[in-house]
């Protein structure tokens, strides 16, 4: 696994053309753009669709537009966070159009929920998982480890992945599992 995710790590980053004038510090930050656009922003706007379509709406995304992105993508990053203000070509672009407020509140992530009750649910949903003994989850999680996370998501630690949600994400994660294995007849054998 790690050698596929070496190897798909540096194909995709080939794709990258690194501006001649650009420190070793901001052609990092391009790196982190076109993987984000190109792997993550693809998962969460495949996300969002499918969550919208299955209530029978249409979602939009303005700063995700690809005439957008493509835009600023080029920008230098002392532009996009200038006096260390995540989003501030952004910010400047709207300043005459909103008001003090909403133009410097703090970066709302997507698709964050901050609802109570959806951490509940999949709590109570992996809760019962869990007590389920054919869920394929027994075979490589430490049951003891997932009830004490269970009693405390909150208390689960730095973010998984990168994901902004922590304990949430990683109950979804895991209810996702539990599911493919069980839906495509996953065969797991331990050694």
């Amino acid at each position: 696994m790690e050698d596929y995710i070496n190897e798909t790590y540096h194909k995709a980053i080939r794709g990258i053309n690194v501006l001649p004038e650009e420190s070793p510090i901001d052609a990092c930050r391009r790196r982190y753009t076109y993987l984000t656009i190109h792997w993550f922003m693809q998962t969460l706007l495949t996300r969002m669709d499918r969550c919208a379509r299955s209530t029978g709406l249409t979602a939009r995304i303005p700063f995700a537009d690809r005439r957008l992105a493509e835009y600023v993508y080029n920008a230098p990053w002392s532009m996009k966070a200038r006096n260390g203000l995540v989003k501030s070509l952004l910010r400047q672009s709207a300043e005459y159009l909103l008001p003090r407020q909403i133009l410097l509140r703090k970066k709302s992530p997507f698709p964050k929920t901050y609802n109570p009750y959806y951490e509940k649910l999949l709590s109570d949903m992996l809760s019962e998982v869990v007590q389920d003994s054919e869920s394929p989850l027994h075979d490589f999680l430490d049951m003891e480890a997932l009830q004490q996370f269970l009693s405390n998501p909150k208390h689960y630690g730095a973010p998984w992945y990168g994901q902004l949600m922590c304990g949430p994400q990683m109950m979804a994660y895991l209810l996702q599992i539990d599911f493919w294995i069980r839906e495509y007849r996953i065969d797991i054998r331990m050694s």
